[in-house]
């Protein structure tokens, strides 16, 4: 086998067999599912719409995440939604941890910088009925 060459935005791994691309979308896929894993994210965040930060939850994990990726380093930006009562430093710091470790180990990229955007606080729905009704 030969041996791994990084080239511009992708992996490239040239084997006896051809070679291996890892587009930036799924760098950023990798991000966003590896932030969602965390005890304390409601999701991520689609960006603002109206001032109002855009939830999309834990369904499409690309959106709420920016790369770059060189030819050995990968920098995230991730937006997230972080759940009513969680302790905001502490779960970007796992957020953090968590993305770092997930990209380095799944493709070889150094992940330099992970930096971590509180968009909103997903507040509990509640789904209690009345108790006395208003109406009969």
């Amino acid at each position: 086998m030969k041996p791994t060459i990084v080239e511009a935005g992708h992996i490239t791994g040239i084997t006896d067999s051809g070679s291996i691309k890892i587009a930036d979308e799924v760098v950023a896929i990798i991000a966003g599912l590896a932030a969602t894993e965390i005890k304390g994210v409601a999701g991520m965040s689609g960006g603002i719409v109206g001032g109002i930060a855009e939830f999309v939850g834990k369904k499409n994990p690309s959106k709420g995440v920016k790369v770059e990726v060189g030819e050995k380093e990968a920098a995230v930006d991730l937006f997230v939604i972080i759940e009513f009562g969680a302790k905001i430093p502490e779960v970007a710091n796992q957020i953090q941890k968590n993305v770092k470790k997930a990209i380095e180990s799944m493709t070889g990229l150094e992940a330099i910088e992970i930096n971590v955007h509180i968009q909103g606080v997903a507040i509990p729905q509640e789904n209690k009925e009345e108790e006395f009704p208003r109406v009969k």
